[in-house]
């Protein structure tokens, strides 16, 4: 089945032999569906944080970073933003010449305020020696969106959302990674007023983020009193997976075997790869003009002041453990926190005596710590928080997607839909242990929580595996705290359209 050929392609790409084994295993047995106890809620597993209890977080999270830390901020970046254009291509491609969809009349009745609006109105005027204006008025609908899509203008389409322009400010536009970089500051810069964030992108626009970030870091680091330290990393190689046909065979493109990029879940070594105390991780497209900044700076604060309150907790119950400096009621007092506080349940415990009790809690204590902000539902798609049964029979919290939920199964489909709150994908993490080394974040993943897509190469179907998520199954072996964060911290773009919601203007 390898060929000599296919040996080397693995070993140009550091994918193993054994590990292709284990991909083409998952294809044919199947990837298992989690077991649901409960949906998280403000009842179970979810903290709500009354707004007089917050400065006592906030203030934690102040005195840390007097202390000499590093703080990182961990954007995932990579991939075009063609799908936020999904409705202006599926118009410019078809025969259709009047603008008849609501959602293309709200483009184009709003184009002017859109960020990008004067820049493609030079790009018309180059191009076409016409204003928008001119172009609307005379019907060429299409002709605006190519110059605004394709690559003879402005070539969004193929661009990152990173570096779209999002938002116009009286001084100028900014782009989604400026943004980031602004907001960055606002959170994360410690007491030496250094901040630092990592993209991850894409090969083919990795130049484009290190020239945007070099004509706009010296205006940023001025305007805002800080030192930045950008760095960027790409999906790895040997990340990738590979490819089979409809016998779950491998696929062979021109001979070659055909790998797909393993999703975000693959970050997981992205994210090893990085030395930091503390690391916040976001989203590109989630981010919100100057004026709408707080309440995202608030919560942002709040949840790492919330990450450093357990982490001081759960780093004293260890060297107690490490010490012996603890009784039978101290035992317990720590078994009350991993219940209670990070919601882990174990119905075994009770059968234990103090010494298997001591291995039990030390080994669920020393495991990576993120704190994960929850919003209320309000019909957006994506995972939510959910109390989840794991391998070895614990019950803890995890971030699921319907995609690991049995939906056919009527209890299952009842309990993932009665979901309170959803992923804004808002984590504040601790990579380090209580004796300050550096967690190996790959032994913490769920390999059987991937799952498998159909996909088409040339005319030709195929299935695709997808890693783990980075923080779905990809994070499942870590502890976690989910806290309630409200609505206006969360204000993702996904469509094009969205740039014209007031929290985008």
């Amino acid at each position: 089945m390898i060929t000599n050929s296919d040996l080397r392609q693995l070993a140009e790409k550091g994918v193993s032999v054994a590990q292709i084994e284990e991909q083409l295993a998952c294809f044919k047995k199947g990837f298992p569906y989690l077991s649901i106890q409960t949906s998280a809620s403000v009842e179970k597993g979810i903290k709500l944080i009354p707004v007089n209890e917050q400065s006592a977080y906030l203030d934690v999270w102040s005195d840390y970073l007097q202390e000499d830390r590093t703080v990182v901020k961990f954007v995932p970046a990579s991939g075009a933003a063609s799908r936020m254009f999904k409705d202006l291509f599926e118009y410019v491609d078809s025969e259709e010449t009047e603008i008849k969809t609501p959602f293309l009349k709200t483009f184009f009745e709003n184009i002017r305020h859109f960020a990008f609006y004067n820049r493609l109105e030079t790009i018309c005027i180059e191009n076409e020696n016409q204003t928008i204006d001119e172009l609307v008025s005379s019907g060429c609908h299409k002709t605006i969106l190519r110059n605004l899509l394709y690559n003879e203008g402005l070539n969004y389409s193929q661009l990152p959302k990173g570096l779209l322009l999002f938002h116009d400010y009286p001084e100028g536009t900014r782009t989604a990674m400026e943004e980031h970089l602004v907001e960055s500051a606002l959170y994360a810069c410690n007491k030496t007023k250094q901040v630092h964030i990592h993209f991850t992108v894409s090969p083919e626009h990795r130049e484009l983020f290190h020239q945007t970030a070099e004509a706009k870091i010296r205006k940023y680091e001025q305007d805002l009193g800080v030192k930045y330290h950008i760095g960027f990393s790409e999906q790895k190689p040997s990340t990738d997976t590979i490819a089979v046909d409809s016998e779950n065979q491998p696929f062979r493109d021109n001979g070659e075997l055909l790998f797909r990029p393993g999703g975000h879940g693959a970050l997981i070594e992205n994210l090893n790869d990085i030395s930091a105390d503390v690391v916040f991780i976001k989203n590109i497209d989630n981010v919100v003009p100057d004026a709408l900044k707080s309440s995202t700076i608030h919560y942002k604060r709040l949840l790492a002041g919330v990450l450093i309150h357990f982490q001081r907790k759960i780093f004293n119950y260890l060297n107690r453990i490490d010490f012996g400096k603890y009784n039978h009621s101290e035992l317990l007092e720590m078994l009350y926190f991993l219940q209670n506080e990070l919601h882990i349940k174990n119905p075994e415990t009770k059968m234990l005596e103090d010494a298997e009790l001591v291995l039990y809690i030390k080994s669920k204590l020393n495991r990576p710590l993120r704190v994960c902000g929850m919003v209320k539902n309000q019909g957006e798609p994506g995972g939510g928080p959910f109390l989840t049964v794991n391998p070895d029979g614990t019950i803890s919290l995890q971030i699921l997607e319907s995609s690991q939920v049995d939906l056919k199964n009527p209890a299952m489909k009842q309990l993932f839909e009665q979901g309170t709150h959803f992923n804004p994908v808002d984590l504040v993490c601790t990579l380090r242990n209580y004796k300050g080394g550096k967690f190996d974040l790959s032994r913490y993943v769920d390999k059987n929580t991937g799952f498998i897509s159909l996909k088409s190469k040339n005319g030709k179907a195929l299935k695709a595996l997808e890693l783990p998520g980075l923080w779905n199954g990809a994070m499942s072996d870590w502890n976690t705290v989910f806290v309630e964060v409200p609505i206006e911290t969360f204000n993702p773009v996904k469509t094009v359209n969205d740039l014209l919601r007031r929290e985008h203007q």
